[in-house]
């Protein structure tokens, strides 16, 4: 699911190409799409677009006369730009929004259809859309520090929860905790305060940095190569490859739809947090430490 940096630039590409301009008009490919039955979709076509902003993960086209669209990529929404009047591309084509100069693809892999697009009027309206997780790049660490002590959930969990933090997920919560040296499975409830400067730090500098590393990539073209997934990560989908800290192997904790990556070298001072079908299937024979996995590994190669 694209995150804050992805979604910032792709409102950074939008800027130049949007803003100020008119919307010509939508058109929707899946009805699914469109969740929302007022204001009618009709009624935005011909408005110009008078501000572009983010909610968490999702993005808020803001129109003339306090009109917004605010779009939900979800797991796997993207968006393209192409020539104006541009056709919606087979089954994966969920609308187009047409512009003077070119045309907004939202199109949406696989056959689930989970992205979201909402039709709203008046700032009264758009506010029911902000699930109210604080923004860690303009908020402050007293506020943070408050976000995290109101509960006592994993950190991994409370950087994900979008009523306590704005567009974090699975990715680069993985990559703060990381660069925090904290595992994710740690209970909020029992950090330190240098532990929470540090966590906050983390955040604030990883988010950041990734912003600035896309933009980079990006220039002034639009992003093709949204993912979860990539090569300059720390940990995140780096299972098995070794940590860019201590060259240990990174370890991998699948539960649900989710999945936490880390170093047990760097995060949990060398422990191996246990997979609960891994422990279940080897019990007593699970490894309790990276040293002791590493043992039973030159154990098999000899």
């Amino acid at each position: 699911m694209p995150e804050l940096p992805d979604i910032q630039i792709y409102l950074d590409a939008l800027e130049r190409r949007i803003l100020g301009g008119a919307l010509d008009g939508i058109r929707i490919g899946n009805p699914f799409l469109l969740r929302s039955v007022s204001p009618p979709i009709d009624e935005f076509d011909g408005r110009t677009v008078t501000g572009l902003g983010r909610l968490g993960k999702r993005m808020v086209f803001e129109l003339e006369d306090e009109r917004y669209l605010v779009l939900h990529l979800m797991i796997a929404g993207r968006l393209a730009w192409k020539p104006k009047g541009a056709g919606l591309p087979g089954r994966s084509g969920l609308a187009a929004f047409d512009f003077a100069h070119g045309t907004l693809i939202l199109t949406e892999a696989g056959s689930k259809r989970r992205a979201s697009l909402y039709a709203v009027r008046g700032k009264a309206d758009l506010q029911a859309h902000d699930r109210g997780g604080m923004d860690i790049l303009t908020g402050g660490h007293d506020e943070f520090a408050a976000r995290l002590r109101a509960r006592n959930h994993t950190l991994k969990r409370a950087l994900c929860d979008p009523a306590n933090f704005s567009g974090i997920g699975n990715a680069y919560s993985d990559e703060i905790l990381h660069a925090a040296a904290l595992s994710p499975f740690r209970r909020t409830g029992s950090l330190d305060p240098g532990e929470i400067r540090r966590l906050f730090a983390a955040a604030r500098q990883t988010l950041q940095a990734w912003i600035d590393r896309l933009r980079r990539q990006t220039g002034t073209g639009f992003p093709t190569r949204v993912t979860a997934f990539r090569p300059e990560m720390a940990v995140h989908g780096k299972y098995g490859q070794p940590c860019p800290a201590c060259a240990s192997p990174i370890q991998r904790i699948v539960y649900a739809d989710n999945e936490a990556n880390y170093c047990a070298r760097c995060q949990t001072g060398g422990k191996l947090l246990k997979d609960r079908a891994l422990s279940r299937l080897l019990k007593s024979d699970w490894p309790r430490s990276i040293d002791e996995m590493e043992a039973l590994k030159g154990q098999g190669s000899t």
